[in-house]
Order: C-alpha cells, then sequence, then structure tokens
C-alpha cells in the first residue's frame, strides 16, 4: 500500500470537525485550480493573474481578516492558516504562496496599525484579489538586521520623502502597495518607521529577479525609491515604532515557513516510499533493502519530530504565550528537516529525481530559500540564545 500525505502527518488533538472540514474545501480548491498547473506555472515563471480572483471567492485571501473589510474571521484561529501552507505545500510549488498569499505578511501591519482611512482605501481590494500588497524590507545591503536598514523617509509638511531601495521583494512587481520599512530618525531600531508605499507614486520603479535556484513562479523583485512622496497617512502607528510593527508578525510569518517545510518534508517522503516500492533493483523492491528502509525511518524520525514541536508552539501561540526562541529553533530544525528529507528522497528516486517535473526535485531546489528565508538559521540560533541572555 502507498503511503499518502495524510497517514504521514501526526494526529494534532487541537484541531476539530471546522478544521478538517476546511482542509476538505481547500484541497478541493487546490486540486481543481492549482494542482494540474504546477508544472507550466513554474516552467513559465508566474502564476496567471485569474488565480487571485479565483482565490478570493473561494474565500481563501480573506481567510482571519475582519468581516467589515471582506474578510472571514469568526471561528478562524491559526490552525486553518496551517492547513493552508500544509495543502499548498501539497503541490510541492513552494514559490506560489510567496506570491499568491503575498498580503499575508503585507496586510497584517495596515490592519493592526493603520488608520481607518488607510484600511478602508487597502484592506478590501487586496481580500477581493483586484489589488495586491507586499512586504517590502530587505535591502541590498542587508537582510534580517531590520533596525539598521538604510531607506530614508524625510517629513516634508503634509507627506514623507522616500529615497533608497529593497531587494528579494516576494510579490513585488505585481504589488500595488509597498509595507516598507523606513528610516525616520536616527540609527537603530528606534529610528525606524513603517510607510504603505503606493506602487504607482512618482519616483518608484521596480526590476524583476527572475533567476533564482528555486520558487520559479515566485514575483521577486528589486524596488527604487526616488524622491517619492507619500501621504504622511500612511504611517503606520507612530514614527520611530516601525521595528514594532514589523516584529509583530515575525512569529506568524515564521510558523508558516515551519509548517510549509515540515509539509514539504512530508511529501519528500511520500514520494520516496510510493517510488520505493514500485522500483526493483538486483532482484527486490528497493523498500526490501535495509539501506533505503532506514532512510526512510529518519525521515519519519525527523518528521514527527517537527510536527510535535510545530503543535507545541501553535497552542502556545493560541494561548497567547508564545516563546520566540522557541519558534526561531522550529524554523532551523523545519529548515534542516526539509533539507534531509529532500536529500535522502532524492537519493532514494535516483535519476528520475533528478528530473524536472517530479515533486522531489522542486522541493530540493527550494531548501535554501527557507532556511535563509524569514531570518535564516544562523540569525535564528542567535535570536533564540539573546533570549536567555547568553
Amino acid at each position: 500500500m502507498s503511503l499518502s500525505f495524510d497517514s504521514a502527518r501526526l494526529h494534532n488533538p487541537f484541531m476539530n470537525e471546522s478544521h478538517e472540514a476546511w482542509r476538505e474545501q481547500l484541497r478541493r480548491f487546490i486540486d481543481k485550480e492549482i494542482a494540474p498547473y504546477v508544472d507550466e506555472w513554474d516552467e513559465q515563471g508566474f502564476i496567471p493573474d485569474e488565480l487571485w480572483p479565483k482565490a478570493a471567492e473561494f474565500g481563501l485571501l480573506g481567510l482571519g481578516y475582519p468581516e467589515e473589510y471582506g474578510g472571514t474571521s469568526e471561528g478562524i484561529d491559526l490552525y486553518h492558516h496551517s492547513i493552508v501552507g500544509e495543502e499548498i505545500s501539497r503541490t510541492s510549488l513552494g514559490g506560489l504562496p510567496s506570491t499568491l498569499l503575498s498580503h499575508g505578511i503585507g496586510l497584517p501591519p495596515v490592519v493592526a496599525f493603520g488608520s481607518a482611512e488607510l484600511k478602508q482605501e487597502v484592506i478590501p481590494p487586496v481580500l477581493a484579489g483586484k489589488k495586491r500588497i507586499a512586504l517590502a524590507i530587505t535591502e541590498p545591503s542587508g537582510g534580517s538586521d531590520v533596525a539598521n536598514l538604510q531607506t530614508t523617509a524625510v517629513r516634508e509638511g503634509d507627506h514623507y520623502v522616500v529615497n533608497g531601495s529593497k531587494t528579494f521583494i516576494s510579490g513585488g512587481m505585481g504589488a500595488n502597495w509597498f509595507t516598507a520599512g523606513v528610516r525616520t530618525g536616527a540609527e537603530g531600531a528606534g529610528g525606524v518607521s513603517v510607510l504603505v508605499i503606493p506602487a504607482d507614486a512618482q519616483g518608484v520603479s521596480r526590476t524583476p529577479l527572475p533567476r533564482k535556484q528555486g520558487w520559479w513562479c515566485s514575483d521577486t523583485a528589486t524596488l527604487y525609491f526616488d524622491n517619492v512622496k507619500v501621504p504622511a497617512g500612511n504611517l503606520l502607528a507612530e514614527e520611530g515604532h516601525g521595528f514594532l510593527v514589523i516584529a509583530n508578525n515575525f512569529n506568524a510569518e515564521r510558523m508558516a515557513m515551519c509548517v510549509m517545510m515540515e509539509a514539504s518534508a512530508r511529501v519528500c517522503l511520500e514520494e520516496a516510499v510510493n517510488w520505493a516500492q514500485e522500483r526493483k533493483t538486483f532482484g527486490k523492491r528497493l523498500a526490501d533493502h535495509q539501506v533505503i528502509r532506514h532512510k526512510i525511518a529518519e525521515m519519519k524520525q525527523r518528521i514527527n519530530a517537527c510536527q510535535a514541536y510545530i503543535q507545541h508552539c501553535s497552542r502556545q501561540m493560541v494561548d497567547g504565550t508564545a516563546n520566540f526562541g522557541d519558534i526561531a529553533l522550529l524554523k532551523v530544525q523545519c529548515s534542516q528537516t526539509m533539507e534531509f528529507c529532500a536529500r535522502e528522497a532524492m537519493q532514494i528516486l535516483g535519476g528520475i529525481g533528478y528530473m524536472r517535473g517530479n515533486k522531489v526535485e522542486r522541493i530540493y531546489r527550494e531548501v535554501r530559500v527557507n532556511a535563509i528565508g524569514g531570518g535564516s538559521e544562523e540569525i535564528m540560533r542567535d535570536l533564540a540564545t539573546r533570549q536567555y541572555q547568553l
């Protein structure tokens, strides 16, 4: 019997019937609107615009956002969002959520810290799939060092004048707004603010970054701001509070990445097990060779550990007791597990695993972006140790 994606998943005692109903509905949507086109979209290097309104109509884009802006928030919790990550990861198309769901990191700061006018302008069209928003933090001079970003915003009357650049911005070419970290004050975290910059403002330009190791279908861009005038009302929170605005979403972003990395590792396990039961070498199935069985056992062992760790951190987030150091280390464990499982699955599949058009090959290409994006493994370890004042 073949191993299925679901049979490789630990039972989560905190999920109920509403979660499983959401999974079933979402899986049908993905199997119809996404899964058949994975190879095509990856090879062409972009996702068709038609997917956004389809995802909006289904309810995917508005999941967890306020009803008054067109979202669905009643009864929605972290586990509904985790199911999204798991089900999309079944397709192996890692570049899809970074583009289709780029509002997942660009929009929450607007929801939490924007003025009433700004919220009304931005949130409804994004949730309806008519417009898009991206988070713009990383700069050519540095990635995770948010406290030392260099893009400046100088207040002049009722506007800010923005100068600088951002790079590796997911959803950057298609975005209508950028939730951007800027420097409005002195050096350090206390001088950082966040502005929502309209993409069509004079002085904004952007170039695509198509030549990537993985996430081929992902819309990734470098942004340039040349004396861009941004209304002062587009400031989120207050001047100098930008680091808190940005950090407010760190835990959710990293947990989402952890869920998708663990799910990707499960895809690798499933592909390896099913191939090992079909492929024969030296007169017997690959699955009958002890060395292959041991590879599979260690893959499952590491996946189980990630699943249990994810359940622990998820429960803390739901209870409001999240520990950012634990989540940082969880991200390291999940990226290492994804890398291990991708490598071992590739070894089990052999030559076929090296050919384009199969899930393991795609996931293997996308390991590094997960180990770096959202905070590299090295920075995550350092963040955790700083929490314990080492």
